[in-house]
Order: C-alpha cells, then structure tokens, then sequence
C-alpha cells in the first residue's frame, strides 16, 4: 500500500513549521539556530548549483537567471517579505561599479575609433606573422603587462580591443581569446592595488610586507601557468586552422579596429596616448574614484576627438547596444549578491564548510585556507569573504599556533578561480566584448583557473610561504 505524504510550509517571522500530516511530526526551526543555520547553508549552495547548471546548460540566459534563481529561493526561505530591501541594497552596492563599465565602454570605445590601438595590432601581427601558438602567447603577455594596473575592466577593454579583430581575422575562437585574459587578470589581481590583498590587510590588520611581498614568487608561478595555458590553446588552434600567411604590404591590419576610416583621429594620436596614459595612473594612484576617472576621460575623449554633437550622438550610439548588455547584467547581478548575503545564507555557507574541518588538520589550516579560497570566492564577493570569512579563518587558525600573516596570503591564491565566478561584474563585459556565452567560459576555463590556483599553491609550500 503506498502512503502519500503532504508537506505544509507555513512561514512565520522567523520560523519555519513543517507538518507531515499522516506522521503526525511537527519540527519547528529558529533562524538563529545552529540547525537552520545549515538549511540556509544548503539552499545557499542548492542556488549557486542551480543557478551554474541553468547557464552551463544554456537553459536560461546569465541576466535572467541573476535575477529568477535568487528570488525563488529567498521565497523558497521565507524571506519574501525582506527581498526588496534585500535586493536593493545588492544593486546599490554593484551601482559604482556598473557605472564606471558604462563609462568605461565608453571612453575606450573612443579610444578604438579614433584608432589609438591600431599601432599595437599592427606590431603584433608583424610578430606573430598569423602562427595562433604566437597569438594566444602574444594575448597573455598583453593581458600580463596591462594587468599591472591592477583593474580588470581595464585589462579587458584594452587586450580584447587590440586581440579580437586579430582573432577573427586568424580565424582563432574568441572564447580564448576572452580565457587567456581572465587567466591573466586573475593572477595578477593578487597586486595590492588589484583589490583582494589589500582587503586581507585590512581585515587581519597587516602591512603588504606581511602578506603581498612573500606571496610575489606564487605570482610568478601563476603567469608561468598562464603562459603555458596560452601555449596549449595555441596549439589547438593550430592544428585546427594552420597558420595564416598575413600580407603586409597593405595596411589593412591597421585599421582593424575600425571598419570607418572616417573616424581615425591619425593627428591626435599622442593626445589620445597621453590621456590614456594620464588615465591609468590616475587609476593606479586611486586620484579620484575609478567611476568618476572614467566619467571625466570620457567627456575630455569625445569632446577632443569628434567635437561635433551630431558626431558625439553617433558614438553614443554606436556604443548602447554593448554598454547596455554589460550594465544591466552587473545589476542583475546586484540583485544575486544582494539576496545571498541579506538573507545570510552566506554567512551559513563559509561556517558550515570551516566547521566541518577536522581537529586533526588543525596544523594544515593554511593550505585547507588556500584551498577553500577558490570555492568560497566562487560563491561570494572577495568584500563578503575577505571582510566576514577571512577573520573567523585567521582566528580558528591561531588555535594551532598559525600566524595571521600566513593565512592572509593563503586567502589570496584562489582569485583565479574566482574571477570565472557569477559575481563578478568585469567578467560580464569580457564575455560581452568576445561575444561569448558566460557559461562557455566557465565550462572551459574553470579547469585552467584550478590549474593556476594549484601551481600557486604548489609554489607557496616548496618555498615556504604559507607552512603545510
């Protein structure tokens, strides 16, 4: 005979009430124990899955599966009365960074047109002379050297705007093109201006020769890894497309970043150069904040190069159709964070996996630190796990006589991996630049990112810079 089981969910405040009726069983939950503390755990990470297989499976699109996945399960929680609040707070906070995407479209859209970048391409198609092993090498480096300045959006806009009409005139897949600088901005985001280690700093109270100074030859290892990475991709596309026999006894190549010749600004180039550069380091040094940098580089831009309004309005928009598709995915994704961490199911996932690391491991809590950085980095923002994990992990570590310092530089060798997370908004410009699928990139760069956090790691122990 089979029975058949009904399951009432009646949510009260903060109390969840499960009646199985034939049993005859009522559990009642508190929010604030350690029981409901792992359900939230749970539905934290049954989101985060979901939400992976629905992009990597293509069933929905990243932007809408930003905002569904959330909100199901924060109703699935209870916590429907609080969304809102919940949800706002979540765009507010990604609102700067979305803003200085828009702007930053914007300003190298400028830059492209004007033609700035063709010298660049035109030198490295007279290196590479069409072999895609040279090109994918070339990509790495640009992305290396660019990601000096520590902002990923940056490293974006420049290494895509020069690579990706190479790219496609090799016949080269851009979803590399879009792996190899992801690969590379994720490794050197560990500078201290790059954003994770300055956050350690802070939260463990350490100066940059406590944490960043020992952790330089794990960075080495990282562009190492990368480099390798590009050489392997390059191969690939070798054996598929040949190398390509490039003519350059025509100009053709220097005009690559722009069909409209009409747009080349050939006599302000030094100008264009010079506000690039006075740009850069005006990011470097943190001179003003970074969406307000690109708001002023981007009317000095367009005002300099196409002084004309009716010439302004065409740049403008020419450049909506992408500048709209990134933004309104980074607040998409304002919403994702802003429901996992109002609803602290965050919170309940870095506890539940610290609280399930055996006593006996205890003297292995740096490398366990290192290796957790990539999955907890995954699922959260670095201001989420830096700012509210990194601390507690500092603490349970000095139990067994393990210095803070060594754990802050453990926290900071899973940032390759996290860069591919869903959380972060410069990832989304990236795939909107190739003109890739965000879920593509993940399935076939996760493995690399995993690749780059274990030789760093590796590199860590043998020399000593955290104690295994």
């Amino acid at each position: 005979m089979n029975k058949k089981y009904k399951i009432n969910l009646i949510y009260d405040n903060n109390f969840i009430l499960a009646t199985f009726s034939e049993l005859n069983i009522s559990i009642i939950f508190n929010l604030q124990t350690k029981g409901v503390r792992m359900m939230l755990a749970l539905l934290g990470f049954l989101m985060i899955l979901t939400f992976m297989i629905l992009i990597m499976t293509r069933r929905l699109p990243a932007m809408i599966a930003l905002i569904v996945i959330p909100v199901i399960f924060a109703l699935i929680g209870g916590f429907g009365n609080k969304m809102g609040p919940m949800a706002l707070e979540g765009i507010k906070s990604v609102a700067p960074t979305g803003i200085m995407i828009l702007f930053a479209i914007l300003f190298f859209g400028i830059m492209i047109d004007a033609g700035v970048f063709d010298p660049i391409i035109s030198t490295i198609l007279k290196v590479v002379k069409g072999d895609p092993v040279k090109i994918a090498i070339g990509t790495a480096v640009l992305a290396l050297l660019i990601s000096l300045d520590g902002d990923g959006t940056t490293t974006y806009m420049i290494t895509i705007s020069a690579m990706l009409p190479l790219y496609k005139r090799i016949g080269m897949k851009p979803l590399i093109l879009a792996g190899i600088a992801v690969s590379a901005s994720g490794v050197m985001n560990l500078l201290p201006w790059g954003g994770p280690t300055a956050r350690a700093m802070t939260a463990l109270h350490l100066e940059m020769s406590d944490i960043f100074i020992p952790v330089i030859p794990s960075m080495l290892g990282g562009v190492a890894f990368v480099l390798f990475m590009a050489y392997c991709l390059g191969r690939k596309e070798r054996k598929r497309i040949g190398i390509l026999k490039v003519d350059f006894s025509i100009n053709a190549e220097v005009a690559a970043t722009s069909e409209a010749a009409y747009l080349k600004r050939p006599k302000l180039i030094l100008v264009n150069y010079f506000l690039t550069i006075i740009l850069l380091v005006a990011l470097i040094n943190e001179l003003l904040p970074a969406t307000v940098l690109f708001m002023i580089g981007f009317a000095l831009a367009i005002t300099i190069n196409y002084p004309k309004i009716s010439d302004q309005r065409e740049r403008i928009v020419n450049y909506a159709d992408n500048a709209l598709s990134v933004v309104s995915m980074v607040f998409a994704a304002g919403i994702f964070t802003g429901i996992l961490t109002g609803t602290k199911m965050v919170d309940a996932m870095a506890s539940s996996m610290i609280s399930y690391i055996p006593d006996v491991l205890g003297s292995q809590f740096a490398l366990i630190t290192a290796i957790i950085s990539a999955p907890l980095t995954f699922f959260m923002s670095n201001d989420a796990f830096y700012y509210g994990v990194l601390p507690l992990l500092a603490k349970a570590a000095s139990v067994y006589g393990i210095d803070p310092e060594f754990i802050g530089r453990a926290s900071l060798l899973g940032q390759p991996v996290h860069l591919l997370s869903p959380l972060v908004p410069s990832t989304y410009l990236l795939v909107g630049m190739v003109g890739e699928d965000f879920g593509d990139l993940q399935r076939t760069f996760l493995k690399w990112a995993c690749g780059s956090t274990l030789v760093m790691i590796i590199v860590a122990i043998i020399l000593s810079i955290i104690p295994s």
